[in-house]
């Protein structure tokens, strides 16, 4: 799928690359999970607006992917790596939770972002939070979402991705079952590659082919407007017609 690097010093010109790659065909942007971390604005201004206004025009999707702020949550020193690696999905936590307090996804109400490698499971508890946090407290804190709640502004806005996460399968219906999308994430090192088709078969195991269907291919063809099919049929496309294309 193609996916747009935007030139990140000047929001106009970001803009301009959205409305020119976007005439390609190219409907997905990268961005930072938090620009301030990278010493840019912050997102709860208006700085970013020209390009927010041009994905929302477009129809493009802003993937923000763990660790796009060069940073992650901090540990202790001469914690174990394993530490972060067990956090990380936590960047994504954070970086949602802002976009929906802050005032870009009522600005931009078409606006759509995916959130990369971050997993599902923590995702329903998240849900919940925000809108008993907005239930408690948007007396003092001002928030206002007229006759909605953060948790439904959160599911018009966000598309998730999880490796192996079998507790946010078992909770799918409670993410939005068209906004939940698998990834193998080769070749990193949290990738079940050669066998993540293995991987995914497991961890779908007794749920609806429907379902299935939607989390391995057609959420991602709807949300980045993108037909693989068109480029290689789909009796081609399959597990066994491309491990048979493999021969060494």
């Amino acid at each position: 799928m193609p996916l747009s690097v935007p030139p990140i010093w000047d929001p106009q010109l970001m803009a301009d690359e959205v409305r020119r790659v976007a005439k390609k065909g190219c409907h997905a942007v990268t961005f930072s999970e938090n620009p301030y971390k990278l010493g840019w604005p912050h997102i709860f201004g208006d700085h970013w607006d020209p390009f927010f206004q041009a994905c929302q025009d477009e129809g493009t999707v802003i993937c923000l992917h763990i660790g796009s702020s060069s940073t992650q949550i901090e540990v202790a020193p001469g914690a174990p790596i394993d530490v972060m690696i067990t956090l990380t999905p936590l960047n994504t936590m954070q970086a949602a939770t802002d976009l929906v307090w802050s005032p870009v996804l009522r600005k931009f109400p078409s606006l759509q972002f995916a959130l990369s490698e971050g997993g599902t499971g923590w995702i329903p508890y998240w849900l919940e939070r925000l809108d008993y946090v907005y239930h408690q407290h948007r007396f003092w804190t001002h928030q206002d979402f007229g006759d909605t709640l953060p948790s439904r502004v959160a599911r018009d806005h966000f598309s998730f991705c999880f490796i192996s996460d079998r507790a946010g399968v078992e909770q799918a219906e409670a993410i939005g079952l068209d906004s939940v999308t698998w990834e193998c994430d080769y070749p990193h090192s949290d990738s079940a590659w050669p066998q993540s088709p293995e991987s995914v078969t497991k961890q779908l195991a007794g749920v609806d082919d429907a379902i299935v269907n939607k989390f391995t291919h057609e959420n991602a063809m709807r949300i980045y407007r993108y037909d693989p099919f068109a480029h290689t049929p789909r009796d081609q496309a399959t597990v066994g017609a491309l491990r048979a294309q493999v021969t060494d």
